[in-house]
């Protein structure tokens, strides 16, 4: 019940195709209308929960596709290509985004951690970078909650951020849990390193680089990278590159633009390995995908 509850919540607040910003920071709405092909994207750490239809997220050639039974988690900063494919005004995608707060993570992280709660073992292998889980009680529960507060202001200022806790904590200790505590755990080097690299990307930054930054040896950081990501290090840094750049091209910067602020020094050599990844050059993709790009960036700085 608590689900048809969400869904006509979300129903009521957004009757037509869009992407809202709700007064709670970091929820956001979503109705998508129109079938839209995988395009690239980077996903922020974030929560997506499916109410109606289905969302696809690809990394490194895996496919997660989820609907109203699974929510999907997003622990690290990734390179994806994501789209609704079966999207359609009959068959819509609705449901809502909630982006995770780091710090509110890794505190519930270390709470639980010092509880029998905390060595409860998960189903989900703790190397998944994408993580699917069930709607448990708790989860579902608690996002209810959380949307319940939208219509009253009062008890959205006052309660807040003790209902996104709750919501948090549903995940931490959920299917998904063992991939979420690893994230923002006391060993979370990769999500650190990655948090690192996105604000360097224009910056010429090496695997010795990366690994002195958690102080590691490359060979070790090398494995435990892959392990966390299911790319090598150079592999994981020219997807974050060619994502963000093909986003910028979908906003409207030039080919050079979307290359110099990514961190290329050559546009030539941009376009090479655009057309590599992509079988595109950035302007043919630009042309052929400007609209399906600009609808996942949409998603993306509020993930779905």
């Amino acid at each position: 019940m608590s689900k048809d509850q969400i869904k006509n919540l979300i129903e009521r607040r957004l009757p037509e195709a869009g992407l809202v910003d709700t007064a709670l920071k970091g929820v956001q709405l979503f109705r998508v209308t129109e079938a839209m092909p995988c395009v690239p994207a980077v996903y922020e750490p974030t929560v997506v929960a499916v109410l109606c239809g289905s969302k696809e997220a690809v990394l490194d050639g895996e496919h997660h596709v989820y609907g109203s039974d699974n929510y999907l988690l997003c622990p690290m900063t990734l390179p994806v290509e994501a789209g609704t494919p079966q999207a359609s005004k009959e068959n819509p995608l609705l449901g809502v985004m909630i982006t995770l707060d780091p710090r509110m993570m890794r505190e519930l992280t270390m709470e639980i951690g010092a509880t029998a709660v905390g060595r409860r073992q998960s189903p989900v292998e703790a190397a998944q970078a994408l993580a699917l889980a069930s709607w448990d009680a708790g989860f579902t529960e608690a996002l209810l909650r959380l949307l319940e507060l939208l219509d009253n202001p009062v008890d959205l200022e006052v309660l807040g951020t003790g209902r996104l806790r709750e919501l948090c904590y549903a995940v931490l200790v959920g299917e998904a849990g063992t991939v979420a505590r690893r994230a923002f755990g006391i060993g979370n080097e990769i999500a650190r390193t990655i948090d690192y690299l996105s604000s360097h990307l224009n910056e010429q930054v090496t695997i010795d680089d990366m690994a002195d930054h958690v102080g590691m040896s490359r060979a070790v950081f090398h494995r435990r990278f892959k392990e966390a990501t299911t790319m090598s290090p150079i592999q994981f840094v020219k997807s974050m590159r060619l994502n963000n750049a093909a986003m910028k091209i979908a906003e409207g910067k030039t080919v050079s633009e979307a290359a110099w602020a990514v961190g290329y020094q050559s546009a030539s050599q941009f376009s090479r390995e655009f057309k590599r990844v992509y079988g595109q050059s950035p302007r043919q993709w630009s042309h052929d995908q400007q609209l399906a790009a600009g609808v996942a960036q949409g998603q993306l700085s509020g993930p779905l």
